[in-house]
C-alpha cells in the first residue's frame, strides 16, 4: 500500500499537560484505524490529569478522546463513516450505537460524548456545531477546538510534524 494524498491528511495527535503547559505529539498513523491501540497510546502518556487524543481520518471525519485514569471518552463527528472506516466502525462499538443503514440518513451525526470539552470551555452546543460544519475539513475543525481549548501551537506543531 503506498502513501497517498488523502492518506496524507490522516494524523493521531496526543494532546497533555506538562509543567503547567499544554503539549503535543504525533502518534503512529496506524493508530487512524485502531481504538484499543489508540486508547493503550493515550493511557501510556504521561500527563498531570488527563490526556487527550485527536484524529483526522482525510476529509472525512475526526475523533476526540480523553482519558482519565480508567475513564474514557469519545467522540465521533460522523456516525456515516462507519460504513467505510474500521475506526468509525470500532467507536460505534465501543459506544454502542448501531450502524445506521445508509438509507437513514441524509446528514452528517455526531456519535459520543458531546460535552467531552464542556470543562475546558467548549460546550455540547459548539462541538456539534463545528462536528456539523460541512465547509471545515476534520483537520480544520479540529485546529479549531485546539484554538479554543487553548493550546493551538503545540497542536499545529504536532499536525506539520505528522503530515509533513
Amino acid at each position: 500500500m503506498t502513501m497517498t494524498d488523502v492518506d496524507a491528511l490522516d494524523f493521531a495527535i496526543v494532546i497533555y499537560r506538562e509543567d503547567d503547559r499544554w503539549e503535543a505529539e504525533m502518534l503512529p498513523v496506524s493508530l487512524t484505524s485502531d481504538l484499543r491501540g489508540l486508547v493503550h497510546a493515550l493511557r501510556q502518556t504521561p500527563s498531570m490529569g488527563t490526556t487527550i487524543g485527536m484524529v483526522a481520518v482525510g476529509d472525512d471525519f475526526f475523533v476526540a478522546l480523553r482519558v482519565f485514569g480508567e475513564h474514557v471518552s469519545v467522540f465521533l463527528s460522523d456516525i456515516t463513516a462507519a460504513w467505510d472506516w474500521p475506526l468509525a466502525q470500532q467507536i460505534l462499538d465501543y459506544l454502542d450505537v448501531p450502524v445506521p443503514e445508509e438509507e437513514e440518513l441524509d446528514s452528517v451525526l455526531p456519535a459520543g460524548d458531546l460535552s467531552i470539552f464542556a470543562d475546558l470551555g467548549l460546550d455540547e452546543m459548539e462541538l456539534g456545531a463545528l462536528s456539523g460544519d460541512l465547509d471545515l475539513l476534520p483537520d480544520e475543525v479540529l485546529s479549531s477546538i485546539a484554538a479554543r481549548l487553548g493550546f493551538s501551537q503545540p497542536f499545529e506543531r504536532a499536525v506539520d510534524a505528522a503530515i509533513g
